[in-house]
């Protein structure tokens, strides 16, 4: 286990702050991860190569990997249902679910679609149903590609009436597995590209869907909502920016506290720059917020307002809380664990 210990005296962003952290790594492969769980003490990852496996994280000797398939495909996606039984899609066309056994591993292919449009980007479970919802880029004619995975593990693709069409250009960003954000049975999903906007519905009425505009960056392929976290049916964050311009920080962090209906632009100006996902702390009802990019590690202690960045290490591109103390990264060729010691 390799540890990096950081005592990051900073004056960024327009205030001081000293921040003691430890990043611990899990493990290091020949691998691309934008999707993690953390389930029954280990790790576990969907990525590139067709690789799918878990590293135990206070033992990280105690791993296992596996090949989905022999295609060497893309997986960006990994959903865990309450039984502890994995579902998780590549990304292009044709389009393949498999499900995947916590206790051994075993395999099994679940479904698979070839529409040439196909490009899924997010696939997240409900804690409250225990119902799945994965995302789709949008079919040729805007209307959208969802699909739902029951509880009982039954595919359904249920195109949903009232359902938004997309606008031309308008897409999601299979980032880190982020742009979808649930609590209770509200369910809310986020889009980038040529326009920027939160779809939100509840399980309980699912035909009933509002579409709110978002004042983040938008306009380019490269440009609009890369992650989004809720704390509560009220209090939300989505950041993201232009992939194609890392460094530019305006109007790429915006949060929400009437759930979702109205958005206010944070920190403009004054962050870190694009970022790949947002984490709200455990039990800090949003006060407290990690968000990464593919350059940063950056913090908020007081609801996405102000941030500091307190780690330039390259490569992470998704996070997971363990604990309030504790945050599991992955990215390019590794797994981590990142310690707050203050």
């Amino acid at each position: 286990m390799k540890s990096i210990f950081l005592f990051v005296a900073i004056a960024v962003f327009g205030f001081s702050k000293s921040q003691n952290i430890k990043i611990d790594t899990l493990l290091t492969d020949n691998i691309s991860i934008r999707a993690i769980e953390v389930y029954d003490g280990k790790v576990w990852y969907a990525g590139s190569q067709s690789k799918f496996g878990f590293v135990k994280i206070k033992n990280p000797k105690d791993k296992s990997q596996i090949k989905l398939n022999s295609k060497n495909q893309e997986f960006r996606v990994l959903a865990r249902f309450k039984e502890g039984f994995f579902e998780t899609v590549n990304i292009g066309s044709p389009a393949q679910f498999y499900g995947v056994s916590s206790v051994n591993l075993s395999v099994s292919e679940l479904m698979r679609f070839s529409d040439s449009t196909t490009f899924y980007d997010c696939f997240k479970v409900n804690n409250t149903n225990n119902n799945g919802l994965a995302i789709s880029d949008p079919f040729a004619d805007g209307k959208p590609n969802f699909f739902i995975t029951s509880k009982d593990k039954k595919m359904v693709n249920d195109t949903y009436r009232n359902v938004p069409t997309y606008a031309k250009g308008e897409a999601h960003f299979a980032a880190s597995n982020s742009n979808i954000a649930m609590q209770g049975n509200k369910v809310w999903i986020a889009t980038g590209g040529t326009k920027a906007r939160i779809f939100k519905f509840d399980w309980v009425k699912p035909y009933d869907w509002e579409v709110n505009e978002m004042p983040i960056v938008q306009g380019t392929p490269s440009q609009g909502i890369y992650s989004i976290d809720f704390a509560d049916e009220n209090f939300g964050i989505a950041v993201g920016g232009d992939y194609k311009n890392q460094s530019k920080n305006i109007s790429n962090i915006a949060t929400t506290n009437d759930g979702g209906k109205t958005w206010q632009i944070q920190a403009s100006g004054q962050n870190a720059g694009y970022s790949t996902c947002v984490k709200i702390k455990p039990k800090s009802k949003g006060k407290e917020i990690v968000a990464l990019g593919d350059n940063h590690i950056s913090y908020s202690k007081d609801f996405g307002k102000t941030w500091t960045k307190i780690s330039d290490e390259k490569g992470f591109y998704t996070c997971e809380w363990l604990d309030a103390k504790t945050l599991v990264l992955a990215g390019k060729d590794k797994i981590s664990k990142l310690s707050f010691l203050d």
